[in-house]
């Protein structure tokens, strides 16, 4: 003799299905972790400095034992007595070498004279000598700002490092924004620097 299963056993065992169903997902909401806070720190603007104008280039008078002299040469700024001679073609055999400084540093509108052997006396009267003796504050090497009154070491690395985040210095008393430069060193720089 069979026995038949009845539908009800069906629906039991259906109910019993979904009563497991929703227990097991009660269970897994309440059994959840709490959410994690994520918080992101963006880190703090910096600021951009400002992009300044290339300096424009120069123009030299180059004079004496040179192979091309007496011209008119254009050079970049803060070029030196060899680039301006370089530019006149060059030394000749009877330059006098040992008067010429190849590093100084000229300036738009100077004259760079390579003297003759024998020539001494003449680079005395030039009116412009080669390398002239004002500091150009704003292309200067700290060497070069440390022969100024008053700036040592530490303060010429400020200068350059304002030079550098800050821009170039239009005049004299931009020069007070540098920390370690009061009135008293500003006056005594006065008619020492340039600030083309």
């Amino acid at each position: 003799m069979t026995t038949s299963t009845t539908p009800w056993s069906y629906v039991i065992a259906f109910l019993v299905l979904i009563i497991l169903i929703v227990l097991s997902g009660a269970v897994l909401l309440l059994s959840k972790p709490d959410p994690v806070l994520i918080t992101i720190h963006p880190p703090q603007p910096t600021a951009t400095p400002q992009p300044t104008a290339a300096p424009a280039p120069i123009t030299v008078y180059v004079t004496g034992a040179v192979a091309k002299p007496d011209q008119l040469v254009q050079l970049p700024h803060g070029s030196r007595v060899s680039d301006a001679l370089a530019a006149a073609g060059g030394l000749t055999t009877n330059a006098n070498r040992a008067l010429v400084n190849m590093a100084a540093i000229v300036r738009d509108g100077d004259q760079v004279h390579a003297p003759f052997t024998g020539d001494e006396a003449i680079v005395m009267d030039l009116p412009t000598p080669p390398g002239g003796s004002l500091v150009y504050v704003n292309t200067a090497a700290q060497a070069e700002l440390e022969t100024l009154p008053g700036i040592g070491p530490a303060t010429a690395r400020r200068i350059i490092e304002y030079r550098e985040l800050v821009g170039t210095f239009d005049k004299l008393e931009d020069l007070d924004k540098v920390s370690g430069i009061g009135s008293a060193t500003l006056e005594a720089l006065k008619d020492l620097l340039a600030f083309d």
